[in-house]
C-alpha cells in the first residue's frame, strides 16, 4: 500500500492582487478614511457645538481686546507706565495686610473708597465684617501653618 504524503491545498493562490485579504482589508479602511475627511454638510450644529464656538469666539474676541489695549498703553505711556507700575508696587507693599484685603474685597465687589463712604453705615459694617473675618482666617490659616512646621522640627 502506498501513501501519499504530499499535501494539496484546498484554497487556490491566485494572481489577481484585487482579490487578496489584506489589500480588501486596506481598501476598505482607505476608503472609510477618505468618506471621514470629506467635509459633513448635510449635519446639522448641536447646541452644545455652537455654545462651544461661541465660547472659543468669545474667549479669541477677549484676547483680540486685551492686545489692542496693551498696545495702545504701552505706545501712549512708554516710560511713565514703568515708574507709575514701580510707584503702585512701592505703595502697595506699604500698606498694612488689613488695608491689602479691604481694597482686594472692595474691588472684587466692584467698589471703590468713595463708593464705600457713600454707602449707608450697616452696609459699611457688613463689609468691615467681613474683612475681619478674611483677617482671621488668614491669621488661623498662619498659626496652624507655624505649628505644624513646629511639629515636623520635633520629629
Amino acid at each position: 500500500m502506498l501513501i501519499n504524503t504530499q499535501h494539496t491545498s484546498a484554497i487556490q493562490k491566485t494572481q489577481r492582487t484585487d482579490l487578496d485579504p489584506a489589500n480588501a482589508a486596506a481598501s476598505a479602511l482607505y476608503s472609510a478614511a477618505q468618506q471621514n475627511a470629506q467635509p459633513l454638510t448635510n449635519l446639522q450644529a448641536t447646541p452644545a457645538s455652537v455654545a462651544g464656538n461661541a465660547q472659543a469666539d468669545n474667549v479669541n474676541a477677549a484676547f483680540a481686546k486685551t492686545r489692542v489695549m496693551l498696545q495702545a498703553s504701552a505706545s501712549s505711556t512708554g516710560t511713565a507706565a514703568k515708574t507709575s507700575a514701580t510707584d503702585e508696587f512701592k505703595d502697595y507693599m506699604s500698606k498694612s495686610p488689613a488695608q491689602r484685603i479691604r481694597e482686594q474685597l472692595l474691588k472684587e465687589m466692584g467698589l471703590t473708597e468713595d463708593d464705600f463712604k457713600a454707602m449707608p453705615p450697616e452696609k459699611q459694617q457688613a463689609i468691615t465684617d467681613q474683612i475681619t473675618a478674611l483677617m482671621q482666617q488668614k491669621e488661623a490659616i498662619k498659626q496652624a501653618a507655624a505649628q505644624q512646621q513646629v511639629a515636623e522640627k520635633q520629629v
